[in-house]
């Protein structure tokens, strides 16, 4: 178990997003959903850009992790192995969610707009929650 808690704890500190406090200039993952939020449909190309690197942010996450546990697997015991799965599990399906709301940012219409982009901000803030829990909990 402690191996699990050495790659999560290691996953955090090393993102340029860390949900830690920031160096001065850094883009947050609360400022992501704060700016998405603010966009208006006519800047929909610069909320689309917004996404697509909090996305890309998450997916090396997720890829960084995931080569932590392949590293250390045999080194896990059959608790800590089990969690990392269930783990990994709710944070790639929490993140294709976040894939088809950014999908639906992308062909919006004017009219559902606001509504697509709460849906966003909405998967991606459970998301970002889910990495958060993850850290207190190891």
């Amino acid at each position: 178990m402690k191996f699990w808690a050495f790659a999560l704890a290691a996953l955090f500190l090393v993102s340029p997003w860390s949900f830690a406090a920031e160096a001065p200039g850094k883009t947050t993952a609360k400022d992501v959903s704060r700016t998405i939020k603010d966009y208006t449909v006519t800047q929909r190309d610069e909320a689309i850009k917004s996404a697509k690197a909090a996305l890309d942010d998450l997916d090396a996450r997720i890829r960084s992790l995931e080569r932590k546990l392949e590293r250390e697997w045999d080194k896990m015991d059959q608790a800590a192995r089990k969690k990392a799965r269930a783990t990994l599990a709710a944070l790639r399906r929490e993140r294709n969610e976040a894939a088809e709301w950014y999908g639906g940012l992308k062909h919006s219409s004017a009219e559902s707009w606001d509504q697509v982009k709460t849906g966003f901000v909405k998967s991606y803030e459970v998301l970002r929650e889910s990495f958060a829990k993850a850290r207190r909990e190891f």
